[in-house]
């Protein structure tokens, strides 16, 4: 290539790269493998190392991949949370050790496990944890103490009264807790996280932190990086100190003194991973001496005293014996491929989702053929391509007959999901039920899927309704279900009655509305006669909606089926209004109204503007659409204020925003 075509060639990968690092860091909703991400950052680096001249400031090889988000306080390091520089080979991790002896002689180095969560920094004043904050840009993060407060593994007093100590740990999600929040949310038909890592991201970050404290979070905390009142000398000291003052450390890390022991034990750790509890993506080779860390000291991104190992993704070829449908409660047929069982990153694997017949048929995947397989994030198997056909296979296609009910399956909608269209398939009914008294929707302890089974074996339920009919007697005639029990499952089945709204709403199963747009439609319409009698332009009038999720609801509550069931919810006591008080607020210019803040605004902090907006009555959103009436636009304004100018939208200056606040305290 000419000079041309390498520089286009990296700003090319420099706009593929910063988009993959908002989809990885601030999205939480990766679109393509870290080890694909990897391989674009990787020949970024090689072209700019070759032509320095075409590096740029904005590089995001010059810079940590997160930004801190603006819904959080900002919290400035004074020590730099650097990210690492990444090797694939053990060429590379030699390399790396013959530059460090160049520095500083003869090194010792710590080797431990890379844990794929998100980086935090916790600060400690005579012992009592009193900040946290994530890693955000390196520089500046953003504050998350209440949020880390719901973490048990985090210790809120230290074992000794230390002045002032600053950590920086791991935050991740362990395989157990993730597998757990993953069915709950295929089970409610909403999109799960990808992995681990962005299951913990995504809780992390919850403006609600008992959303956090329900996801299970735990932390590793790795190094010390700032301390009052103790001299620490070295990594391997520091990991045993903060073991003593109570932390949770790296499960296990090793002294190494050559290249060759450090190549030893990153294979060790490499080939514990289908063992562990948590999800690794690699391992860390780390200089021992903090005095030999001053001499090397770091590039603008990387410390040039330690190195990330990273392993390749695992693999494997397998036979297609068959495939399974699955059919979930609103009628989607799932196809699930049954494989020849192999051992793939540590577990044994004999089951995948292929999604739907659109991703079988983009694969070309058929009864009998060699697969190759590989554990998206290390967790999730999945089909990566065919190797081979068996001869003679043709085409998969999923049947067009429930395999539940015999009813005729279809497409509605262009959705690329067949359905059943019989809703009283029994399969749809007890996935249905299953959602109803789930954790998100009714939650009614006690109630898990076999004693749902056991009901409807026993004839005692045809809906969810019928939950609420059921007797102690009932309960009894259920195999090992004594006195006690059947109390307190008859208990949380009353208990339930005084949900808020929202879960109800949620509970019902409606097409498109999940927990977060049930919570919407509560608080808009505050009961659910309300809810039922609205129009679909009031629906499609709040903010998050889209016309095909103010359709379904519409549609839902225009059967008849739908009606007698708010005329039972009545009947049986359960509540369907919403509990929680809606603040009254005086009319003003800003009620109702849509506003998306956007730049550096003169005097205003972004949050300071969103709270006197929510003052008077109007909603903040994230990003510009239709549906947004004012865009309060500050220095640097960027692709939102674009967007709005191509929409029409009033833009309005902080000057403008000021009168508007002044007319409205004198109304």
């Amino acid at each position: 290539m000419d000079i041309n075509e390498i520089k286009a060639r990296a700003e090319e990968l420099r706009s593929q790269i910063l988009y993959h690092n908002n989809r990885y860091y601030n999205e939480d909703a990766p679109e393509i493998s870290d080890y694909d991400y990897d391989m674009l950052l990787r020949e970024l680096e090689q072209i700019e190392s070759d032509h320095p001249e075409l590096v740029t400031p904005d590089s995001p090889t010059q810079r940590v991949g997160g930004d801190a988000a603006e819904k959080f306080s900002p919290v400035p390091h004074k020590v730099p949370m650097e990210s690492l520089h990444d090797s694939f080979s053990p060429e590379e991790i030699k390399e790396f050790d013959t530059r460090v002896r160049e520095s500083v002689g003869s090194p010792k180095y710590v080797v431990e496990p890379k844990i794929d969560g998100l980086s935090v920094s916790a600060e400690y004043r005579n012992g009592i944890f009193v900040r946290g904050s994530t890693r955000g840009d390196g520089r500046v993060g953003e504050d998350i103490t209440d949020n880390l407060k719901t973490i048990k593994s985090l210790p809120m007093k230290l074992n000794r009264p230390v002045p002032y100590l600053e950590v920086r740990g791991e935050v991740y999600m362990s395989i157990k807790s993730f597998e757990t929040l993953t069915a709950r949310q295929e089970e409610n038909e909403e999109k799960p996280f990808k992995n681990p890592r962005n299951a913990a991201a995504g809780s992390l970050r919850q403006k609600n932190s008992k959303i956090t404290k329900e996801r299970n979070l735990d932390i590793f905390v790795f190094n010390v990086q700032q301390i009052e009142g103790e001299e620490l000398i070295g990594h391997a000291q520091s990991l045993d100190y903060l073991k003593e003052l109570g932390f949770t450390v790296l499960p296990f890390y090793h002294l190494c003194s050559s290249a060759d022991e450090v190549l030893e034990k990153i294979d060790e750790i490499g080939n514990q991973r289908g063992e562990l509890s948590f999800q690794i993506d690699g391992a860390v080779v780390k200089l021992d001496s903090f005095a030999q860390r001053e001499i090397l000291g770091s590039t603008s991104k990387f410390p040039k005293w330690a190195e990330a190992y990273k392993y390749p993704p695992e693999e494997k070829e397998t036979e297609l014996l068959d495939v399974e449908i699955n059919v979930g409660r609103t009628g989607v047929l799932t196809p699930t491929a049954i494989f020849a069982p192999i051992t793939l990153a540590g577990t044994t694997v004999s089951r995948a989702t292929l999604h739907n017949e659109e991703f079988i048929a983009e694969k070309d995947i058929r009864i009998g053929d060699t697969v190759i397989l590989r554990k998206a994030g290390e967790i999730i198997p999945e089909v990566v391509s065919v190797v081979k056909h068996k001869e003679g296979a043709e085409p998969y296609k999923i049947p067009r007959i429930c395999p539940s009910c015999g009813s005729p399956v279809t497409f509605e909608n262009g959705e690329s999901a067949l359905r059943c269209s019989n809703t009283e398939c029994p399969a749809q009914l007890m996935r249905h039920m299953i959602h109803f008294v789930s954790r998100d929707a009714m939650d009614i302890d006690g109630l898990g899927e076999k004693v749902l089974h056991a009901l409807a074996e026993k004839d005692l339920i045809h809906s969810p309704l019928d939950l609420y009919r059921l007797t102690k007697e009932d309960i009894l005639t259920l195999d090992k279900k004594k006195e006690k029990s059947a109390d307190n499952l008859i208990n949380a089945i009353e208990k339930s009655k005084s949900n808020d709204l929202y879960r109800l709403v949620f509970g019902l199963g409606i097409r498109h509305i999940g927990q977060k747009a049930a919570k919407l439609l509560a608080d808009k319409f505050r009961t659910l006669d309300e809810i039922a009698n609205a129009k679909l332009e009031e629906i499609s009038e709040i903010e998050g909606y889209g016309d095909i999720m103010a359709e379904s609801v519409v549609n839902y509550f225009t059967l008849d089926k739908s009606k007698e069931l708010i005329k039972e919810i009545k009947e049986l006591g359960i509540n369907d209004k919403n509990l929680t008080e809606k603040l009254s607020v005086k009319e003003n210019i800003f009620t109702g109204k849509t506003f998306v803040i956007t730049g550096t605004l003169p005097t205003y902090k972004r949050s300071e503007a969103a709270a006197i907006i929510e003052k008077f009555g109007g909603k903040v959103s994230g990003s510009v659409s239709k549906k947004t009436n004012f865009v309060l636009a500050g220095e640097a304004a960027g692709s939102k204020l674009t967007k709005a100018q191509q929409l029409g939208i009033t833009v309005i200056d902080e000057e403008e925003f000021n009168k508007m606040k002044t007319e409205s305290e004198n109304q």
